[in-house]
Parts: C-alpha cells; structure tokens; sequence
C-alpha cells in the first residue's frame, strides 16, 4: 500500500487522468437526458464540450494556467452556443482550487474573477422561468459561493506549502551555519591547543639543547655530570616526544606570544588560584583532591586545568545568582579524573546536545577537542538532581 501510495504521488497527472475519465463518464450519463429533452443537435457540441473540460481535470497540475484558459474558452463557448451546463462543468472548481494552489499569481486572480461571475452569466443565461428576479438573483449569489471556497481552499493550501517550504529553507540554512560554526569552533580550538603545547615542547627542546651544550663542556673533565645531563636528555626528550604525538594532525596557525615572550601554561598547580578567583568573585566552589597527587605530563595538567576553567565559567553563565559548585581532582593508577558538578539552572539543551548554536557553546567544543588530544573520555550534561556536570578521565604516565 505504501510504494502505491508513494507511486501516485510521483504521477499525479495518472490520478488526475483517472479522475478525469470518471467525469467524462458521468457527464456522458447526464447529458443523455439534455439530449432527449432538447433534441440531437447539441449532440456534436456537448461531447466537445465534455472532452475538453475532463482534460481539464487531467492536465491540470501538469499545466495549470493552460488549463485555465482552455476552461475559460470552453465556459465561453458554452453561453455562446446555448451549450447548457451539466456535471462536466465541475471541472471548472476543480481548476479554480488548483490555479489558487499552485498557479501563478495572475491566474490566481483570474481565477478568482473567472469564477465569481460564472453564476451570474449562467444565470442570465439559462434563467429558471418559474423564479423572479429576485430568486434568480439570489440563486446566482448562491452558486457563486463554491468557486470563492475553492479559490480560498486553493489560496491557503498555497500559503501553508509556503510556509512549510521557508520553514525548511531555514531549518537547512541554519543546520548548515551550525556546522560552518563548529568546524570554525574546532579548527580555532586546534590551533590553540598547538599553541600551548607548543609551549610545552619548546620549553623541553630548550632544556634538551642546555644539557647537551653542558655535556659537550664537562665530558672530558667531570664524566659524571656530564651523564647525568645525558639522561635528562633522554628524559626530556621522552616527554617532548610524547606531546608532540599528541600534536599530530593538529594544524598550527601562528604564535601564541605576548609582548614579545612566550606565555607560560598553568597546570595542576593552578587549579587553585582559579578556584579562588572565582570564590572572590562570588561563586562558592569547593574543591577538593584525592588519591596521590604526583607531577603530570604538561599536556595532561593543561588540559585538566583548562577543563575546570571552561566549566567554572559556564556556571558563571548558566547557573544563576545562586549556583555554587564542586570540583573533584582524582589521581588514579593509569588516569586522572575530574568532576565539576554545580547546582544552578544548568545550561540549554543546545549546548549539550549539539555542541553549540548561534555562535555559543564551544567551550564544550573545546573541551571534547583538549580530551581527545590527551586520549581521554568526556561526558557533559544535566544532573538528575538540577544543575550541570562535566567528568573527564584523562590517561596519564607519571612524569620522569
């Protein structure tokens, strides 16, 4: 039933050749009594008449305004012959309704005209003899209505498939700016995690090239220090292979320097000057660390830190007047786990759910890109209880 179903709706012009056969049918049936009444000799015009308004019906949605004007000469045709009208002539609501539906604003309007002063041409026409002038004149008003509810039908079917059709246009266009806006979101995310880890190794790389410059010195005079700088070398060099790993497929668009110099990357160490500031600016947060705390990779620690800085400040704006918050620093064997909950209104759905809309919501983005980077896993979203909550689990090695 459905691929039938889906099969007229790609040939309509089948289902209004069908309708269109039933019509002439009909209209052969109801003008054998015309005939026997009137005699033989509107034979030769009545078929005519008929055919040509059941192809109306069928070619209407394939060629309405044509179809339109072949309806307007047929209905003409028909008063100047003395052609009396019958059940062919429904045909002519029929593509009154389709012209305001689907036709072109003219037709539409001739329609509409077409239409209103068919009754009151077929009435001067053909009167009844048996009625006044009156009756004749309200007869007219009377058959006139059905032509204005098929143009308003018509007219509204065509207001509403506008509508839906802008609504659609919107939706597209705005799905489509949603997601320029989040490619935009991630390659900006990308490049300044390249610019801070880029921090992270150069400051390894400097450290590798001091100790092999020391080496080469002391190498002959004092052996010991100088293979005590070797491995520091190795050490480093360890590290720096290891943030750079996590740099690959990361494009990189420029230096992140101020004033000249290069920045320095908070890490773990920090999370508490961050709490505080944001205790003396008015959100109560408590914090809290458990398991052993030890030295991290610096790519580990900043991405820890910027996490709860993100989440911190979402609470700022989501949360209300009223929000406090919670973050929890837990040091695993093999990870790091972090959780920020707080209490206030939590943020939109949007957010969330599809990463961000109209410009916002990319805090999250970046969020999902720091953890990626690191290998780890984060989940974001409301509590059951009110509020929002951010966990992160971040792999980790401890540092040498």
């Amino acid at each position: 039933m459905q691929r039938l179903y889906d099969f007229l709706r790609r040939h309509p012009t089948w289902v209004d050749g069908f309708w269109a056969v039933i019509l002439f049918g009909i209209s052969v049936l109801g003008g054998a009594s015309v005939e026997e009444g009137r005699g033989t000799d509107l034979q030769a015009l009545i078929v005519p008449v008929m055919l040509l308004l059941s192809v109306v019906v069928a070619l209407r949605r394939r060629m309405p305004e044509r179809m339109l004007l072949l309806a307007l000469v047929v209905g003409l045709g028909q008063l100047v012959l003395d052609v009396p009208t019958g059940p062919a002539d429904f045909a002519l609501l029929v593509i009154v309704y389709t012209v305001a539906a689907v036709g072109a604003r003219w037709a539409s309007r001739l329609a509409l005209t077409a239409g209103l002063c068919a009754a009151p041409l077929a009435q001067l026409r053909w009167p009844s003899p048996q009625a006044s002038t009156a009756e004749n004149v309200a007869l007219s008003v009377i058959l006139a209505v059905p032509f204005a509810l098929a143009w308003v039908l018509g007219d509204s079917i065509r207001t509403r498939r506008a509508y839906f059709a802008q609504l659609e246009e919107r939706a597209a266009r705005l799905e489509k700016e949603r997601e320029a806006q989040a490619k935009v979101a991630v390659a900006a995310e990308r490049a300044r995690i390249a610019r801070e880890l880029h921090d992270v190794v150069a400051h390894n790389v400097s450290v590798m090239v001091v100790q092999a410059d020391g080496a080469a010195y002391v190498l002959d005079a004092a052996p010991d220090q100088a293979k005590k700088a070797l491995e520091t070398i190795s050490t480093t060099g360890r590290q720096a292979l290891a943030e750079m790993r996590r740099l690959l497929g990361v494009l990189r668009t420029g230096e992140h320097q101020e004033a000249g110099e290069y920045v320095p990357q908070p890490g773990l160490q920090q999370i508490e000057d961050l709490i505080e500031q944001c205790r003396e600016s008015g959100l109560p947060v408590d914090f809290k660390v458990e398991g052993t705390s030890r030295e991290l990779p610096r790519g580990v620690e900043l991405t820890a830190y910027r996490i709860v800085q993100e989440a911190l400040t979402n609470t700022r704006k989501h949360g209300g007047p009223n929000a406090g918050a919670s973050v929890r620093l837990v040091y695993f064997d093999d990870g790091l786990g972090l959780l920020v909950e707080d209490d206030g209104k939590g943020a939109p759905h949007e957010l969330y759910e599809e990463g961000g809309f109209d410009g916002q919501g990319h805090g999250l983005i970046g969020m999902r890109e720091r953890v990626g980077m690191v290998g780890g896993t984060l989940d974001a979203g409301p509590r059951p209880g009110g509020g929002f909550r951010i966990s992160a689990l971040l792999p980790l090695k401890p540092a040498h």
